[in-house]
């Protein structure tokens, strides 16, 4: 069949999803309200549903009331029983299947139950929604008659008393429907390969002989990938190599610290960017605009959403509110109850809604990683901007960064101290400092106010990271590739210690 039939067939079929999509942007609180319920009728026998009398609960309310926000800490001796085998616990259908979280911040590893349910109904149907409005917004995609170039993480598979865990992208490879692998490259062979520096080489060679129309993976680490094809190729640009290139699909860390690099490597003019907001514990938000970053919130993949603004978060005054009691422009974490299994569970994220007709929203950083030392409420969002605006106006391209505060002692005011990988230095690094601290405190109040007159922050410090340290720490840990990541705020000092060490 000729590959411009199978590219108007798919496209069809994947387009076929936007009425439902409509359905939920146009009654969200009602979807939400009918995905809680199931969820509670579903697991009303398991055995946290008897614990907490699932089958009497009629309302939200009674819900919220009932039951506690959660902590992995919380839930995890009853995940440790599904892992071990004992089924009925968390959710009705039986888990097997446990994504094993990158885990940035603990040692620690988390296990994610992955119930078959939310493997269909969430993780896939998040990607087929993903290629539904992307060509509901271009018609006149050709994206199917090439392959999309995926990149996922680690590829190990280890099973544990008859269930088994690994990286989810490895989970979803091994359950992928067959029409899947025909469409994308690398084979599932070389997708899952362990050894990274092996499987980016075996990466390069299957791929430069493919025609690519699409990417789909972590800005950060499919840089590198896109790097070593143009070493390999000796092309000075993506497009000579692969020119029905149409779109990038990322997610994982922020676009805006690459984003100058990949307009480099892909010059032209049509190109699109569609950014996605997924996770081990669920697929939560697509970009739904062909220029725009704002994220739809996906609220019928059997995953129920509560949110606790910043601002009480953590506190005695801590207030949970459900989606129809958000605003504009705030801060909050984010609160999951899924068909995994996962029951008011803290995921960590934080977000900011840009849109509450239809609910869009954007990633602002992590609970845990931010800087609050002294009072400054620096989030990820904002040092993410702040550096694209200083690279910008440098000429300078990063690989990757740390930030954490000097803590004051005797007269001595607090800082914040950076660790910056430079691809390409900054031509002037006086001008670079300047832009990046200036831009800070134009994005953050909170910032500018305790840098007033340097009254309680001194100006930032920052060091200049040799070639390849963020790697060789990773590397250290056994966390090469995929979503892995060091933490790019912290309250301590543990981690920019140890770059410095390796620095040294």
């Amino acid at each position: 069949m000729p590959l411009s039939i199978i590219n108007s067939i798919a496209s069809w079929f994947l387009k076929q999803r936007i009425h439902q999509i409509e359905l939920f942007i146009k009654y969200p609180n009602e979807v939400q309200e009918e995905v809680l319920m199931n969820l509670l009728r579903s697991s009303e026998n398991t055995l946290i549903g008897k614990k907490y009398e699932y089958s009497s609960i009629k309302s939200y309310a009674e819900f919220a009331d009932r039951i506690p926000v959660s902590s992995y800490e919380d839930l995890e001796p009853l995940i440790e029983k599904t892992r071990q085998g004992e089924q009925n616990i968390l959710w009705e259908t039986p888990i097997k299947w446990f994504a094993k979280s990158s885990g940035t911040t603990n040692a620690k590893s988390k296990f994610i139950p992955v119930s078959p349910e939310s493997l269909e109904d969430c993780h896939y149907k998040g990607g087929k929604d993903l290629l539904c409005l992307y060509l509901n917004n271009n018609e006149d995609s050709e994206m199917f008659v090439g392959k999309s170039l995926r990149l996922g993480g680690s590829s190990q598979i280890y099973e544990n008393n008859n269930t088994f865990f690994g990286d989810l992208s490895a989970i979803l490879i091994e359950n992928m429907p067959i029409w899947a692998e025909f469409s994308s490259t690398p084979s599932n062979k070389i997708s899952l390969m362990s050894e990274w520096e092996t499987k980016m080489s075996a990466i390069v060679k299957e791929t430069i002989q493919e025609n690519v129309t699409s990417f789909a993976g972590v800005p950060s680490w499919m840089l590198v990938l896109m790097n070593k094809v143009l070493e390999e190729t000796g092309k000075s640009n993506l497009v000579e190599l692969w020119p029905n290139l149409e779109v990038y699909f990322h997610g994982g860390v922020s676009f805006d610290p690459y984003r100058e690099q990949y307009h480099k490597i892909l010059p032209k003019n049509d190109f699109k960017y569609y950014e996605i907001y997924n996770a081990s514990e669920g697929f939560f938000a697509i970009q739904d605009l062909n220029y725009s970053s704002d994220l739809l919130l996906m609220l019928d993949y059997g995953i129920f959403y509560e949110f606790i603004p910043m601002d009480t978060y953590g506190t005695p005054n801590q207030k949970v509110v459900r989606l129809a009691e958000v605003e504009l422009f705030k801060n909050y974490a984010m609160v999951i109850t899924t068909n995994g299994g996962l029951w008011r569970y803290l995921i960590g994220d934080t977000v900011r809604f840009t849109s509450l007709s239809p609910y869009r929203i954007r990633v602002t950083g992590r609970t845990k990683h931010h800087i609050n030392v002294f009072g400054e409420e620096l989030m990820v969002e904002n040092t993410d901007q702040a550096l694209a605006k200083a690279c910008a106006a440098t000429q300078a391209e990063i690989v990757d960064y740390t930030v954490a505060p000097i803590f004051m002692e005797g007269k001595q005011k607090g800082a914040h101290e950076w660790m910056i990988e430079f691809k390409t230095p900054p031509k002037d690094l006086n001008h670079f400092h300047q832009m990046l601290d200036t831009t800070l405190q134009s994005l953050n109040s909170d910032y500018e106010a305790k840098r007033y007159n340097n009254m309680t922050l001194n100006p930032l410090i920052i060091n200049v990271a040799r070639e390849n340290l963020f790697y060789d720490w990773l590397k250290q840990r056994n966390k090469v590739g995929g979503q892995n990541k060091i933490p790019r705020l912290s309250n301590q000092r543990e981690y920019l210690e140890q770059l410095k060490e390796l620095q040294n």
